[in-house]
């Protein structure tokens, strides 16, 4: 069972805090009184942190500037963005100069130049090597996710000579993101899910796993490896606010987490897979 913590408890127990950013830190209006409390115990600490984001539609300067706005004092090396997972990635998987359709925004782009990649437009004429699905924001919605689901119909289609691998990539896999007030957004990870289930559809006789993006961001662990070694220590915290994506990808990392319900979940034990160490007040 999460045991209940006050934010001065929490910070004085780990030596790095890893913050989530939409629900935690902001919302689509602007700063969360949570979010300031947070960081203004943090600097009365002398803690270090990392805003652990599944961004992946600005780049951390980019990121920094915004929070900035907010009456933030965080800067860019304090952000750790889905879309930075792009360049190991594209290293572990010999990626240089690939061909990459990229749905999301300018930012999302130079995320993938960055890791080596070449950008090509989303037309379902057009080849590519890997497919990258940054945002939902950037581009045409319904034309352009109707484009790429005829360019993931092209490379599966038995009747058409197979080609090379096609890379499918979500750095982002978050569903929604909270808007204030009760109102909420989709976001890539419901992108990928309307064209995994299209993929489904043309293919039933497929495997799954060869319909699926790869997933980079929280939950999964690459985000959380890269946390750590940009912390230098273990004694780490994760505060987020969605269970599903911070606090599952926290505790299967071996980091502990607080739940802090200014977001999307809040802690019901009969109805929640997976537990945070903390609920944060």
């Amino acid at each position: 069972m999460p045991s209940p913590i006050t934010t001065a408890e929490l910070v004085a127990r780990y030596e790095v805090i890893l913050l989530d950013a939409y629900g935690v830190l902001n919302d689509a209006r602007g700063a969360l009184p949570a979010g300031r409390a947070l960081l203004d115990e943090i600097a009365r600490q002398g803690r270090r942190f990392f805003v652990v984001t599944n961004d992946a539609s600005r780049l951390p300067e980019t990121c920094a500037a915004r929070f900035r706005s907010f009456g933030f004092d965080i800067h860019a090396e304090q952000v750790l963005t889905s879309g930075a997972l792009l360049g190991p990635y594209f290293a572990e998987k010999g990626l240089a100069g690939a061909r990459c359709m990229v749905l999301g925004t300018e930012d999302s782009k130079e995320y993938v130049r960055a890791a080596g990649g070449e950008i090509v437009p989303v037309h379902p004429d057009h080849d590519c090597d890997a497919m990258i699905v940054c945002d939902d924001s950037g581009y045409p919605f319904l034309a352009t996710i109707e484009d790429a689901l005829g360019v993931l119909y092209r490379h599966f289609d038995d009747r058409r000579q197979r080609r090379r691998p096609l890379h499918l990539i979500l750095p982002n896999p978050d569903l929604i993101y909270p808007k204030g007030d009760g109102q909420f957004g989709f976001t890539s990870g419901a992108v990928v899910e309307l064209l995994e289930s299209g993929l489904r559809r043309l293919f039933p006789h497929r495997p799954a796993s060869e319909l699926r993006f790869t997933r980079l961001g929280k939950p999964h662990r690459p985000m959380f490896d890269e946390a750590r070694r940009r912390a230098g220590t273990d004694s780490l915290v994760m505060i987020g606010d969605q269970l599903e994506t911070d606090i599952a990808g926290a505790c299967h990392a071996g980091i502990d987490s607080a739940l802090i319900a200014t977001g999307v979940s809040t802690w019901n034990e009969t109805d929640s897979d997976v537990a945070p160490t903390y609920l944060l007040e």
